[in-house]
């Protein structure tokens, strides 16, 4: 169908929009790979002794610590210092690498509510330019680190950077869902969470100890994010505005037609309109929904329910752990240079996302997301087993290696990229800002609570740690599988109706009247 190919102006807008998705992959990315050359940096600039060279000798060795492959973050550990060195000092420079991190989650948490919110009084256009000026200032506050109070500007740059990123993980999903072609919206969608893994993967690489991850350079790669933030603000201004937020919050159809014609390269966008039209017709007899509203209105509380749901099961399944035992799984199989396998698994990342692109409009975004879900589970237990049995039977190490590459890939075959996306689906244009802020609003909550616990749960169950997460993996899948509608192909109406019909299977009926605020407003 003509209106649905895609076209120049379309790979243009999306790839511009999702350059922000890569500023956010590699804002989560970055801050590993150069850890000891930071610390080492810190004690220097607070004037704590190094008793010898050992901390920056074992660069090479710690800096395979794990990075993130998706937006989920945790405090790495900082090497213990030396016996003889004051506890304070310790204590000191431990408190000031955390914050290092955690403030990044910390300034998503806070932005992420206001994503939906900017793009709705500016523009979504406006609102990722205005955002910009955030993760400029944060790329300049660590750039030039090394020029003063380091620990002081990678802090306030870590948390600005956050808050970019926090408005960006609700902006660019929106964004890219209003302008796609009902047909491709599984698959561009997809593309967010493809250029998060990529910047990832690039953070990865060039924070390599002889690129950038050493003491001459190391500020020089924190400060690159400045690169694609400014790349993107001068193509923002070739973009078109989206169709549907002039359609349907403006009322500017004349605006919105030529909108879609560029990106549909074609003068008849009827079938677009028709739909927009329908949508704002269902909008403007909606009162303006709040975050409150989506709980307490019945007609809501199932979609939200199952977005909330779906971003703790992408943050609660594991991934980190999986990172987090990567680098000393690798160096028992005998791997001399575990950081290449750790950018290897970040490249299996990055290629099954790819493929999820390709899969998502054909499988469905429900079916992708329960294979990826079973295939977790399946690979947490033979992770699990072969940790347990990783001192007893050597060749185990070579199975937990092989579970870890599956992991990650089932994965991003489904957990990962959906429900950025898949929210976006499951609400019309009156509810959905609110629900974009609350999903990344718990997306990012989660990230925080993964941070600060999951050391504390590992030193606890120790190599049953994964047992743990199979668990909660395999509750997830069974939620998946009795209440998650399918959303391939589907305008929001057909959406609302599915859902109108599981709800109506587990409740009263009068559910499926009151599910009309959602845009069904037919029975079905």
């Amino acid at each position: 169908m003509t209106e649905d190919k895609v076209t120049r102006t379309l790979v243009f807008t999306v790839f511009t929009a999702v350059l922000g998705s890569f500023q956010f992959g590699y804002d989560i990315g970055v801050i590993n790979a150069p850890q000891q050359v930071i610390i080492t940096h810190y004690r220097h600039v607070l004037g704590v002794p190094l008793d010898d060279r050992k901390a920056i000798n074992s660069y090479a060795i710690n800096s395979t610590e794990e990075r993130p492959t998706s937006p989920f973050l945790r405090v790495p550990t900082p090497t213990p210092w030396a016996e003889e060195e004051p506890v304070a000092s310790a204590s000191l420079i431990t408190m000031f690498w955390s914050l290092s991190v955690s403030s990044f989650p910390v300034g998503g948490m806070i932005a992420s509510f206001f994503g939906g919110l900017l793009g709705d009084q500016l523009g979504r256009i406006k609102a990722m330019l205005v955002a910009n000026i955030l993760s400029l200032v944060g790329a300049l506050l660590m750039g030039f680190s090394k020029l003063g109070p380091s620990h002081i500007l990678i802090i306030s740059g870590r948390g600005i950077s956050g808050l970019y990123c926090g408005l960006i993980s609700g902006l660019v999903p929106m964004y890219i869902g209003e302008i796609a072609p009902t047909t491709l919206r599984g698959a561009i969608g997809a593309l967010h969470q493809l250029a998060i893994v990529t910047g990832i993967l690039i953070s990865q690489i060039l924070g390599l100890d002889f690129i950038l991850g050493n003491h001459e350079l190391w500020h020089i790669l924190l400060g690159l994010s400045a690169v694609p933030a400014v790349l993107q603000s001068l193509l923002l201004f070739f973009c078109p505005e989206s169709p549907r937020y002039l359609y349907i919050k403006l009322d500017e159809e004349a605006k919105a037609k030529k909108s879609l014609k560029r990106l549909r390269g074609c003068d008849d966008v009827t079938k677009d309109i028709t739909e927009m039209r329908k949508e704002r017709e269902e909008a403007s007899s909606e009162k303006k929904v709040s975050i409150i509203q989506l709980f307490t209105n019945s007609s809501y509380q199932q979609p939200i329910l199952v977005a909330l749901m779906l971003h703790m099961a992408q943050q609660f399944s594991g991934i980190n752990g999986i990172f987090y035992y990567s680098t000393s799984i690798f160096q028992t199989a005998g791997i001399s240079q575990p950081v290449y396998a750790t950018i290897g698994v970040g490249v299996v990342n990055t290629v099954f996302t790819a493929l999820s692109v390709f899969l998502v409009e054909k499988a469905g975004r429900r079916s992708l997301f329960l294979i990826g879900m079973s295939g977790m589970f399946v690979c947490a237990i033979f992770m699990s087993v072969g940790l347990v049995l990783l001192n007893k039977l050597a060749w185990m190490s070579y199975m937990s290696m092989t579970a870890i590459f599956l992991f990650v890939s089932f994965f991003e075959i489904g957990p990962g990229p959906i429900p950025w996306f898949m929210v976006a689906e499951f609400f019309s244009q009156g509810p959905r800002p609110a629900a974009l802020a609350i999903a990344a609003f718990s997306n990012w909550t989660c990230n925080f609570i993964i941070a600060l616990c999951f050391q504390y749960i590992a030193d606890f169950c120790g190599p049953y740690v994964f047992f743990l997460f199979a668990g909660i993996v395999l509750a997830f899948t069974l939620f998946t599988f009795f209440k998650v509608p399918e959303t391939k192909g589907k305008s929001f109406e057909e959406i609302a109706a599915e859902f109108q019909k599981k709800s109506a299977s587990a409740k009263a009926p009068k559910a499926a009247v009151e599910m009309e605020f959602l845009g069904a407003t037919e029975t079905v």
